[in-house]
């Protein structure tokens, strides 16, 4: 990449967040975390400016850090499954 940043390592933070975001126990958290990841890669595909690319591989590392300590946090307050998550 333009910024120094090679093309696996943000593949790699990509991995990284879908995974850990896998691991939401809530449904809806989940399903937006999810969500937003791809959405924000999606839109960030283009990006030709170092100092952007720079600014938002940082941005994905801050919050690789959050979502870990909110799936700790969800993990304390454990809720019943959804209706549209039970399966039979």
């Amino acid at each position: 990449m333009a910024a120094g940043i090679p093309k696996s390592q943000i593949l790699s933070l990509y991995k990284a967040l879908m995974k850990e975001t896998n691991k939401f126990k809530n449904y809806s958290f989940r399903c937006y975390a999810l969500r937003r990841v791809r959405d924000a890669f999606q839109e960030n595909k283009s990006l030709s400016d170092p100092k952007l690319i720079k600014k938002e591989f940082q941005y994905g590392k801050q919050n690789l850090e959050i979502i870990k300590r909110q799936v700790v946090i969800g993990d304390m307050y454990r809720t019943e499954k959804l209706v549209i998550e039970n399966k039979h």
